[in-house]
């Protein structure tokens, strides 16, 4: 696995984002740099980014979107995605292909994959073949490894560098992933060998919420939720490879997932939601036990109306803290870390490295 990139935020933190020939013209060497897209479609979320190589190991994002579609409600009840959620999925991809289109991103320098939605739905391989129909992207189911290791290399620069174990989870709509790492002893950049036992839960923020419910969630079933997952876990045959790291001074966790990332935002008492401010942003156990609590005794329109919730999230965010708990319950941790960061920069890390994007000595690298 490449060693994971740091991501530039846009050089216009208002307004549009720069295109890729704007970007050119901004370095000065007449030479337009190559464009790569990751696109994620889980069971919650759409995502794109569109990003350009810059400085070694770094890229900047020069568009991105993000939709909530609920590819996968229902479908822990019938097995088979919805032609709603299909039809909201389609939507959002629709929008990303014309924002591939206008960034004339040459898709032999894209990625776009698929999780556990189309995974685990009786017709899952039928709707990627209807995307491919209608808006002309080619759609890969991946692997839950393959989703486990792109969530390393997406996050993989927020792990501390003193550090000698951390667990990395990724809490999605319909599954969980989380990744065990050993870091003792030599460099932590290159993180594929340092992955000592992972796993993907079937369980994610969609699926527990329509099996406990997710609007009035009293604290019986809040409790309900974390014991049914943390028995997930105890099936994992490797949750105890790290020993006596966990709960040491050189141990923690790092989140990436709607669920952390509101958790961060909640904590900051945001107005707005502000990536900026929320990646890389340290938790300790306290904190995370009071934010938990904190929104656990909220009601619903109480979780509307905070403005890093809103009502895409308030029947989803109990099922996510729910998750967490479970985690933090078998991988008990001084600190969390929270990444708004994972597949799509995974899926940019990969490709770039496989390319040599950042070995080549390129006039628009030189000048970027």
């Amino acid at each position: 696995m490449p060693a994971a990139a740091r991501v530039e935020a846009p050089s216009a933190p208002v307004g549009p984002m720069p295109t890729a020939r704007s970007h050119t013209a901004a370095n000065g060497s007449g030479v337009r740099p190559p464009a790569y897209a990751a696109l994620d479609l889980g069971t919650n979320n759409c995502r794109l980014l569109i990003a350009v190589p810059t400085r070694p190991g770094q890229f900047r994002v020069i568009d991105a979107f993000s939709r909530i579609v609920r590819l996968g409600e229902g479908l822990s009840r019938t097995g088979s995605l919805s032609r709603g959620a299909m039809d909201r999925a389609i939507a959002a991809l629709s929008i990303c292909a014309q924002k591939l289109s206008a960034r004339e991103v040459d898709l032999g320098r894209g990625r776009l994959i698929a999780t556990e939605a189309c995974r685990s739905a009786a017709n899952g391989v039928e709707f990627i073949e209807q995307v491919k129909r209608v808006t002309g992207l080619d759609l890969e189911i991946v692997s839950r490894e393959t989703e486990a290791r792109l969530a390393v290399s997406g996050c993989g620069s927020l792990v501390d560098q003193s550090a000698e174990g951390a667990v990395l989870f990724d809490i999605g709509g319909g599954s969980s992933e989380i990744a065990l790492l050993d870091l003792r002893g030599g460099s932590t950049r290159r993180l594929a060998s340092r992955i000592v036992a992972w796993t993907s839960l079937p369980v994610g923020v969609v699926s527990l919420a329509e099996r406990h419910g997710g609007r009035d969630v009293t604290p019986e079933i809040f409790e309900h939720m974390i014991v049914e997952t943390v028995e997930m876990i105890e099936r994992f045959d490797g949750r105890d490879r790290l020993g006596e790291l966990v709960g040491g001074e050189r141990f923690h966790l790092l989140g990436t997932s709607g669920t952390v990332t509101t958790l961060a935002g909640v904590h900051l008492d945001l107005e707005r939601y502000d990536r900026r401010q929320v990646d890389g942003l340290w938790l300790t156990d306290r904190e995370a036990d009071g934010l938990v609590a904190r929104i656990a005794g909220w009601s619903f329109e109480e979780r509307v109306a905070n403005p890093c919730i809103g009502s895409d999230r308030a029947d989803l965010v109990l099922a996510g803290c729910a998750i967490l708990e479970a985690i933090r319950r078998v991988w008990p941790a001084r600190t969390l870390r929270v990444a708004d960061r994972g597949l799509r920069e995974g899926l940019l890390t990969e490709m770039m490295d496989a390319d040599g994007v950042w070995r080549r000595d390129t006039a628009w690298r030189s000048n970027s």
